[in-house]
């Protein structure tokens, strides 16, 4: 077992007398499990006041974050970080103003703890309600972008659990400079100490031992590539929120608008195309296709778009490149998209159940029976009608800020915000009542 240790971090852990690694993970486990129960009862007002004054505070010591980004910046092509990878890791004065302000967006977030769920008077006299509490300890694991340390802390301090933060090795001088000036400023607000924590080392046997403590961390949160998320997915003892992919499927209907089909797609595809929600697959009803698929087809050449179709659709756009048997089920995070053509709605729903990853379909159409049959019977997170994939976000959703997509049933699905961050306790006042 590894006796690496590190430095410590403001409002983390000393590393230089924790002794082992395990007992290092394990302290801070304990650390934050009691920082969970006084977030439980801190206020709406408290918690609010640190995102405000974090939000100063990265403004104001931009120059020690800037710093410290410069060590990770010049150290990422030794991680073999693309160019792409690395713009996404840097950080300066424009950027980190931006990250303060997402801190004083989450403040101005209606308070979720305490919310009545439901409840009422039941016919014997008891007052029952059910009302949304904490989680606890959130566990949230994560690659690179040093901007999901402060977007993390400040959802899981908004909804009253403390964090433990676990972020890449291409950004650890960056996250821990800004997980110091988060944890600066906890005492002042009247906050405990360990309720935002960052794991301070990159040693990958840490995040195996915090997954196995369950009787200190209440849930866990990969966020990154798939082979990240399934490790913690196998390994966890306690839940995990998460989706594996994002295989997004746009399916152009008998029915639809073909210049609207032709908008959603080119932007489902190419306005970002290295997200989650990004379409990957495009199938279009053998009826429109011939009239659709050219026009379509050169609008996504214009946007950059490799196209990938199946005989069909090659038959009606030659230039396309052969679709293999796997790219049906891949998720390129990049301008390449599959083209299948197919019968019937019937068709396209198979295909999204055998193919899809549960996470984003749309289908353009303006027949209300086929977009009714579709929203029933697709079993995905989030399901558009005429709209682009992109669309599923906290942000566009209304949630005003997300820590994930989740493509689970239990707890939680789609977009997590603050009372995704929450679970419910119920409450029951009476005047003596005794059950017969």
């Amino acid at each position: 077992m590894s006796g690496q240790v590190a430095e410590r971090t403001s409002g983390g852990i000393s590393g230089s007398d924790a002794g082992s690694l395990e007992s290092l993970c394990r302290r801070m486990a304990g650390d934050a499990k009691a920082a969970a129960r006084k977030m439980a009862v801190t206020s709406g007002a408290s918690r609010n006041r640190w995102l405000r004054n974090a939000a100063r505070a990265l403004r104001e010591r931009s120059a020690e974050i800037v710093e410290a980004n410069a060590k990770d910046i010049a150290a990422a092509p030794g991680y073999g970080l693309s160019a792409a990878a690395i713009d996404r890791l840097r950080l300066d004065a424009k950027r980190i103003d931006g990250i303060a302000g997402a801190l004083e967006e989450v403040a101005a977030l209606p308070d979720p703890v305490g919310e009545v769920i439901s409840g009422g008077r039941r016919p014997n006299g008891l007052e029952v309600s059910q009302v949304r509490v904490p989680l606890g300890v959130i566990f949230m694991i994560y690659e690179s972008r040093p901007n999901v340390t402060v977007d993390a802390a400040a959802l899981c301090i908004k909804s009253g659990n403390a964090a433990i933060l676990r972020g890449g090795k291409e950004a650890l001088h960056s996250n821990k400079a800004l997980h110091r000036i988060l944890a600066d400023e906890l005492a002042a607000c009247g906050l405990p100490e360990h309720a935002i924590q960052l794991v301070p080392t990159t040693d990958r046997e840490a995040v195996g031992i915090l997954l196995g403590l369950p009787q200190f961390i209440d849930l866990a949160i990969p966020r990154g590539g798939e082979s990240l998320i399934r490790r913690v997915a196998a390994e966890a003892k306690m839940p995990v929120m998460k989706h594996y992919q994002g295989i997004c499927t746009v399916y152009v209907d008998s029915a639809a608008d073909a210049a609207m089909a032709t908008r959603i797609i080119v932007n489902a595809k190419a306005q970002r195309p290295g997200v989650c929600n990004a379409a990957e697959t495009l199938l279009v009803h053998r009826a429109i296709a011939p009239g659709f698929l050219p026009a379509a087809a050169k609008a996504l050449a214009e946007a950059g778009v490799e196209l990938r179709g199946d005989e069909a659709a090659r038959a009606i756009v030659p230039s396309m490149v052969p679709a293999k048997v796997e790219d049906w089920d891949t998720e390129f995070l990049d301008k390449i998209l599959a083209v299948g053509v197919v019968d019937s709605i019937d068709d396209a729903i198979e295909h999204i159940a055998r193919h899809g990853s549960a996470h984003t379909e749309s289908i353009v159409t303006n027949d209300v029976a086929a977009a009714r049959r579709f929203v029933a019977e697709v079993d995905s997170s989030a399901v558009m009608v005429n709209a682009s994939t992109r669309f599923n976000d906290g942000g566009e959703l209304g949630l005003g800020a997300e820590i994930g997509i989740s493509t689970d049933k239990y707890h939680a699905r789609g977009p997590c915000g603050l009372r995704e961050l929450t679970s419910s306790k119920w409450i029951v006042l009476g005047d003596g009542q005794v059950r017969d």
